[in-house]
């Protein structure tokens, strides 16, 4: 099945159209089991990611503290082998000081260059064999070493050392300790002692004095010295000397022991190094910034995968609820594409029409179109497809059924955008309006009916009156016509002149009544219906002639009460008089049983209320409206007269609404007199005229 999207550019909606007359439905939401196991994956990536990181972190870290810990493992071992190196030439250079006899001049510049060329060594002397010093010499590199305090003080450990020495007939180093310096400082040494032999004799001892601080920095390479502090400590972790970096942190150190003949020394390596950070590199950081960036992105999946998810249920959803509303309109919807093939149509279409949608869809002519009128409706299509755009407005046609009956459409087109923003056909609105023109046409008669019939009930009653205002004249012209013949039968002097009085006062009525019927004949025969502007003087003036013909019978008097300016107003002048003279005629009758002779007034008047509105007003001093008779004073065939047909007010409620006012009725005067009605109606004013001031 193939769903294609458009949109009308007309009416601004969107049609889901199918090529299947009926598609299959998405389902409206997706299974949960689908959803709890997308939600199980996503779990794991996010944990794999995150155990990922922490063991790279955790692995990072480790990885640095080893190498930190092998750092300091290797300094300490080399240091102690170049400690023990160093030692062992010093011992070298020291032991030719041992082999042969040599005056005092001789030993004495030979001790000197072995300490210029060994700067670890600070004192050199020659003992005789009951270790008295016969000669010495001190380092040219600083102050002598006994300087401060006698080397008689300081001379226990090199007497135990040479005992030693010369018990083992070989070199032996004294413990440690400390000599004071000038300035308050000191150096801890240690004693190196050789005995001298000649003839398998013991003949003396030579003593040397090593720097314990020197040994440590002439075996501290300088890129060693920036990150390790090197120290000679005892057993219980006594610092003796140290060298190197300022001091060191204390996590990562080594310890390695130095073998020096006849004794053993532990050397200490104590890297500066801190523990590692969570972030100890720059390649971890890299690592941990994409690592972090990976994870935003996933994040930003997972919402767009939700979202995507969201999004297809919304769409299923609203596909579904759009062809259940299509499938529910009773107006018929209509696609075409830019040939004018009929690309889908809506069950209400269907119905229409009668036929189904597969002998629609694809058909040009369409089987709706009546054979009489398939050329014209050919060239008509081809007009309205070929106009730029489309035509936006409705147009009714004419359809047929498949029974073969016609019945009129109204057509709204619009012209459907795809995707793209481009045209890619139309959308119709077919309405079937053959019902609403028959209600049309049933009501218009009946209103046509009605009001033929309201007219002639109005005609008949006035040729009552007409019989009655005619009888006058008549009579008068009847006796003036006996006298002017009953004169010729005996004429005298006077007869030309009194037949012509007669002849004249029979011209007078004869007048008279001609403007009586001619002022029926003028009102009954304007038919037309149509508008126009004009003054309520002279709505007044055509229709005083018919009411006071009543009036005169009652012996009712009308009084006229306009501006100096009459307003003007917008009205279907044949009509509105009918309403009026209706209005009169009611009044007239109201108070032709209950009130006296003296006080029978019909009052006309019309004002301008509002800028668009004009009022006019009938009122009378009749016996008033009881509440009972206002609740249905303009139901249709009521009326308070037995002859009456009760049509009268009705329709005249009806004639003002189709101007767009209001017909209404109160009493005219002061709350608590009895008795009296007015009746107002308001009808559109010509142009911007202001309101007078209202009366004080």
């Amino acid at each position: 099945m193939r769903e294609t999207a458009y949109r009308s550019a007309g009416a601004g909606a969107e049609y889901s159209l199918t090529m299947n007359p009926v598609p299959a439905l998405p389902p409206p939401m997706e299974p949960r089991p689908n959803r709890r196991r997308r939600l199980l994956l996503w779990g794991a990536l996010v944990a794999l990611l995150v155990v990922a990181q922490s063991l790279l972190v955790v692995m990072t870290v480790a990885y640095e503290s080893n190498r930190a810990q092998e750092q300091a493992d290797n300094a300490a071992s080399e240091a102690a082998s170049d400690i023990k190196r160093d030692v062992l030439r010093a011992l070298q250079d020291l032991q030719a000081l041992t082999w042969s006899p040599a005056s005092a001049v001789d030993w004495t510049g030979r001790g000197r260059q072995i300490l210029e060329q060994r700067r670890e060594v600070l004192h050199v002397e020659r003992r005789d064999v009951a270790l008295a010093v016969v000669d010495a010499v001190d380092t040219p590199y600083g102050t002598p070493l006994f300087s401060r305090m006698a080397r008689g003080d300081l001379d226990v450990e090199a007497e135990v050392t040479c005992a030693a020495a010369r018990r083992t007939a070989a070199p032996a180093f004294s413990r440690s300790y400390f000599v004071p310096l000038d300035g308050g400082l000191g150096a801890e040494v240690i004693d190196l002692c050789l005995a001298i032999q000649v003839a398998g004799r013991d003949s003396g001892f030579v003593v040397a004095t090593f720097s314990l601080t020197h040994l440590l920095e002439g075996a501290l390479a300088p890129a060693q010295a920036r990150r390790h502090e090197l120290s000679f400590v005892e057993g219980d972790g006594a610092r003796l000397a140290r060298a190197g970096a300022p001091r060191g942190a204390g996590i990562y150190v080594a310890e390695r022991v130095v073998d020096l003949p006849g004794r053993s020394m532990q050397l200490r390596a104590d890297s500066t190094a801190g523990r590692p950070s969570l972030i100890p590199n720059l390649t971890l950081a890299l690592v941990l910034g994409l690592s972090i960036a990976l994870f935003g992105v996933v994040i930003m999946l997972a919402r767009d995968v939700r979202r995507r998810a969201q999004a297809e249920r919304a769409l299923a959803e609203s596909l579904a609820f759009r062809k259940a509303m299509e499938d529910s309109l009773s107006t018929g919807l209509r696609a075409r594409d830019l040939q004018g093939h009929i690309t889908y149509v809506n069950p209400a279409f269907c119905a229409m029409v009668g036929f189904s949608a597969a002998e629609i869809v694809g058909r040009l002519p369409p089987p709706y179109w009546p054979p009489e009128q398939v050329d014209e409706y050919t060239r008509r299509q081809t007009l309205r497809l070929s106009a730029p755009g489309g035509s936006r407005e409705g147009f009714e046609t004419v359809f047929m059924r498949r029974n073969g009956d016609r019945f009129p459409v109204m057509i709204y087109e619009a012209p459907l955008v795809d995707g793209d923003g481009r045209q890619a056909g139309w959308m119709s609105a077919v309405v079937d309006v053959g019902e609403q023109r028959k209600v049309e046409d049933l009501s218009r008669h009946q209103q046509e009916r009605l009001q033929a019939s309201a007219r002639l009930a109005m005609v008949g009653e006035m040729a009552s009156l007409l019989s009655h205002e005619l009888n006058q004249p008549l009579s008068a012209i009847s006796s003036y016509a006996t006298g002017s013949l009953n004169l010729a039968e005996s004429p005298d002097e006077h007869t030309p002149e009194l037949i012509k009085q007669a002849l004249e006062r029979i011209a007078e009525q004869a007048e008279r009544a001609g403007r009586v019927i001619k002022s029926v004949h003028d009102f009954v025969r304007r038919r037309e219906q149509h508008h126009e502007a004009i003054g309520t003087d002279r709505l007044f003036e055509a229709v005083l002639p018919l009411i006071r013909l009543q009036a005169r019978k009652s012996g009712t008097r009308i009084e006229i009460d306009l501006p100096d300016k009459a307003p003007q107003v917008r009205c279907d002048r044949t009509m509105v008089e009918q309403v009026m003279l209706n209005l009169a005629r009611n009044g007239i009758q109201a108070m032709e049983a209950a009130t006296p002779l003296a006080q029978r007034v019909l009052k006309l008047s019309a004002r301008q209320t509002h800028e668009r509105w004009v009022t006019i007003s009938v009122a009378d001093a009749g016996g008033g409206i009881t509440p009972e008779v206002a609740a249905r004073l303009f139901t249709p065939f009521y009326s308070t007269r037995s002859e009456g047909m009760g049509l009268g007010l009705s329709l005249c409620r009806t004639v003002i609404e189709q101007h767009g006012g209001a017909l209404d009725f109160d009493s005219p005067f002061p709350a608590g007199a009895a008795g009296g009605t007015r009746f107002r109606f308001t009808l559109p004013a010509v142009g911007e005229q202001r309101p007078p001031a209202p009366d004080s």
